[in-house]
């Protein structure tokens, strides 16, 4: 062989070589960089029934789009009392832990499984979600996922879902609101009590009374047309004002409050009990507390509703859509919301945006009934530095990081307030 053809065969074989190390090594980049951006999210894990510490911040594989769901990049979640009593196993057939929480989220479609029609990629959703909603990424039927209005924000949306279905359900669904009714409704400063504040308003001459802490009269005194202390005898200021009692009682309380609804009904009146949130008296679950709910309800006798001419009801949003298969009537009704939406008659009261890492700290605020309106899980927002300490981050060997008491009295909480 000429020294030049040996010459040019080294260059090409030089040539070869540069080529397959640039191409192996874009694979291997590639190879990286799709493992560590597309396998896994963070998400709020509960990793078993008790107090706050129970919750942590992870890493956890990223789910995927089976046939017939939809893929959602989370922007909002909302926090609802439930969700502290699922944190604390105070409900019925608890689920298994490990688990991530949260039944509502609003985000931007990112992939569809198969047989999936209706959405394209990119569209702005809210969604149902049995438990998994917080957490970066979500999947869930598309019986469950709704297209949300233009103008409404993502932040609105998480607390649109919930609270607002329950509460209109309620009304009209169960209770049959007409004009010149009148309705009970406890915990009025929080989000279903926000809800069915508004949700009357739409109606002639509905006379709204409504329970809630003293605090949050000043907030809410306009939303609502008789406001009482939720420690006062609600039930001897409702008769002053109305001696006959009441059309309609929503009530998330439960206990002793069952019997005073009960009593406050006027003839062909409804009862609608929707929660139990009395049961919950510490962080932790408490069989007195349970016990003492159950004692105080009054025993309801079918013979003395007859006679009476009431009726009593239960509702429940997510048995309705997860177990007894409402999905169809539930859109109809998501449908005349967004219309009322539309219209500026309704409009969802978002209380204070948390980041995933402050959960606690929410949760604690829901607990202590210091909100008005809804608590959002902003998937976006960054922990303030203040606290970055009491993070939920789990430790570097994966073990839960307790906390201490009196650490919470030391630290003054500072939300993204609206």
């Amino acid at each position: 062989m000429k020294p030049t053809d040996m010459a040019k065969e080294g260059t090409e074989l030089t040539e070869e070589t540069e080529h397959m190390i640039e191409k192996n090594g874009a694979k291997e980049t590639e190879n990286v960089l799709s493992a560590g951006d597309t396998k896994e999210m963070r998400a709020v894990i509960l990793s078993g029934f008790g107090g706050l510490n129970k919750l942590r911040v992870t890493k956890k594989a990223m789910p995927e789009p089976q046939e017939g769901e939809v893929k959602i990049r989370v922007k909002a979640c909302g926090l609802n009392f439930l969700d502290l009593m699922v944190r604390q196993g105070n409900i019925d057939n608890p689920p298994k832990t490990p688990l991530v929480p949260g039944f509502e989220c609003s985000g931007i479609v990112e992939a569809m499984g198969e047989n999936t029609k209706g959405f394209e990629i990119g569209d702005r959703v809210m969604a149902f979600v049995n438990y998994n909603a917080w957490a970066e990424v979500v999947c869930t039927p598309l019986d469950y996922v709704y297209n949300m209005p233009d103008d409404m924000t993502f932040p609105e949306a998480a607390a649109f879902s919930m609270n607002f279905v329950a509460a209109y359900m309620m009304l009209f669904e169960v209770a049959n609101l007409r004009e010149g009714m009148s309705v009970l409704v406890h915990s009025a400063g929080g989000g279903v009590g926000q809800a069915v504040a508004q949700l009357c308003s739409t109606i002639p001459s509905v006379t709204v009374f409504g329970t809630a802490s003293s605090f949050k009269h000043e907030a809410i005194k306009d939303s609502v047309t008789h406001l009482f202390d939720r420690n006062a005898d609600y039930v001897q200021e409702v008769k002053k004002i109305s001696p006959e009692g009441v059309d309609i009682v929503l009530d998330c309380l439960s206990g002793e409050n069952t019997g005073k609804g009960l009593g406050l009904l006027r003839p062909l009146g409804t009862y609608i009990l929707y929660g139990s949130s009395s049961m919950v008296t510490g962080e932790t679950k408490s069989f007195f507390s349970l016990a003492k709910s159950w004692w105080q309800v009054e025993k309801v006798n079918p013979i003395k509703l007859y006679e009476e001419n009431k009726v009593i009801a239960g509702f429940s949003l997510l048995n309705l859509l997860f177990k007894q298969g409402r999905c169809g009537q539930v859109k109809t009704v998501v449908e005349k919301l967004f219309s009322l939406y539309n219209q500026k008659k309704i409009k969802p009261v978002v209380d204070s945006l948390w980041a995933l890492e402050e959960v606690k700290e929410a949760m604690q605020r829901i607990h202590d009934r210091g909100n008005i309106g809804k608590l959002i899980l902003d998937v976006e927002k960054s922990p303030t530095p203040l606290m970055a300490s009491d993070s939920t981050e789990t430790s570097e060997a994966g073990e839960e990081e307790e906390e201490h008491e009196g650490d919470s009295d030391n630290k003054e909480r500072m939300p993204f307030i609206q």
